[in-house]
């Protein structure tokens, strides 16, 4: 019997390819986090990459399928009940993360953005613009959802989900530009999928562009970083270091754990540039493998909201396959130097807690959405 598209369920192959993008990114990590001297002092688990690492792995498998078990439903805003869905108290608990980070939050690489949780040796950090992120991507496919036949009314509808996440946007702006101008450019396109028309997003765009200017231009790190990506002579190092990773891993690559340039060459290799590892250790061929796993997520990840006759769940299954894929490729522009650097990590395989974790449990809300498919009805 010939199996046809329709009998293909893009769970398995959605939970498969993140699990195994996972796995890739603790072995790279692993080794991009190795030293010379070997070694590790369990008494500074914080200060051990590697360590982390070995814990969030398979801890964001657990929370993947934990969070698989929630109705994406309990996310929607049924007519008179929407204090009965989780939205606004996410809404609100990553706002007032927001604020927090800002007052009281640890600076590191010259911006605050995490909040530090501190049991002892252990603690771990918390960056509340990963949940923003992620919050604002379940509220505008909810929204989008409860106000389908009215999402084209300017002043009524567009005007206060760009208020929400124009609130959330403001807050992160402050200290993460990267981050800020990403949830709005998913934010424009789940609202156009939500059913909002293509002159509302030219209303918002007096506010927003110097806005965006005026952040670009009190910061002298973001001016330095556009002008040495305009004029390829004054390159950056980091970005240097990686082509240079690039380059000499060929083909297939000096093999794994036998790559220099995490010795203190290239900086943040276990984060933003552990592609260029990737590329230096396992060359080209394993760099074209951890793309084409990222374009089957995508792939199934939009099958599953095609099938979806839910409009909520389509919405949110959209978007958290947007923002895995547009991260994906914003962070390998960013390694190739195709675009401005930038701290972007890539999705399941850099190293971090808060970006893992909370993406894991976006995947597992999109396993719920692939998985009740199969069902004659999604209400």
């Amino acid at each position: 019997m010939k199996t046809t598209l329709k009998q293909i369920t893009p769970e398995r192959w959605i939970e498969s390819v993140v699990i195994l993008l996972m796995a890739i990114g603790t072995v790279f990590v692993s080794s991009a986090g190795a030293t010379v001297t070997g070694g590790y002092d369990l008494s500074r688990f914080y200060d051990s990459t590697v360590l982390k690492q070995l814990v969030f792995f398979p801890l964001a498998v657990a929370i993947m399928y934990a969070v698989s078990l929630v109705p994406y439903q309990w996310f929607r805003f049924e007519p008179g009940r929407a204090l009965r869905s989780l939205t606004p108290y996410l809404l609100v608990v990553s706002i007032l993360l927001l604020v927090a980070v800002l007052l009281w939050g640890v600076e590191r690489n010259y911006s605050r953005r995490w909040l530090d949780i501190a049991p002892g040796p252990a603690y771990v950090s918390f960056q509340p613009s990963e949940l923003s992120k992620w919050v604002v991507i379940i509220f505008l496919a909810a929204y989008a959802d409860r106000f389908a036949d009215s999402m084209g009314l300017f002043w009524r509808r567009f005007l206060p989900a760009c208020a929400v996440v124009g609130l959330s946007v403001g807050l992160i702006i402050i200290e993460d530009f990267g981050t800020a101008a990403f949830i709005a450019g998913v934010a424009v396109i789940m609202l156009w999928f939500g059913g909002a028309r293509g002159w509302h997003f030219l209303s918002p765009l007096p506010v927003m562009v110097p806005g965006f200017m005026a952040a670009i231009l009190s910061s002298p790190t973001r001016i330095n970083r556009i002008t040495n990506f305009i004029n390829p002579e004054t390159m950056p190092y980091q970005a240097h270091q990686s082509l240079i990773a690039i380059g000499t891993g060929g083909l297939l690559g000096k093999g794994l754990g036998r790559g220099v340039l995490k010795y203190g060459h290239l900086p943040e290799d276990t984060t933003d540039f552990i592609f260029a590892i990737i590329a230096e250790e396992m060359g080209f061929v394993a760099c074209v493998v951890v793309i084409l796993l990222f374009v089957l997520f995508t792939f199934w990840g939009l099958v599953a909201a095609w099938r979806c006759p839910d409009r909520c769940g389509k919405l949110l299954a959209i978007g958290i396959v947007l923002a895995v894929s547009l991260q994906a490729a914003f962070n390998i522009g960013v390694v190739t130097v195709v675009l401005p650097t930038k701290g972007i990590p890539l999705p399941f395989i850099s190293a971090g807690g808060t970006s893992l974790l909370l993406t894991s449990a976006a995947v597992g809300i999109l396993l719920n959405i692939a998985r009740q498919e199969r069902t004659p009805d999604c209400n």
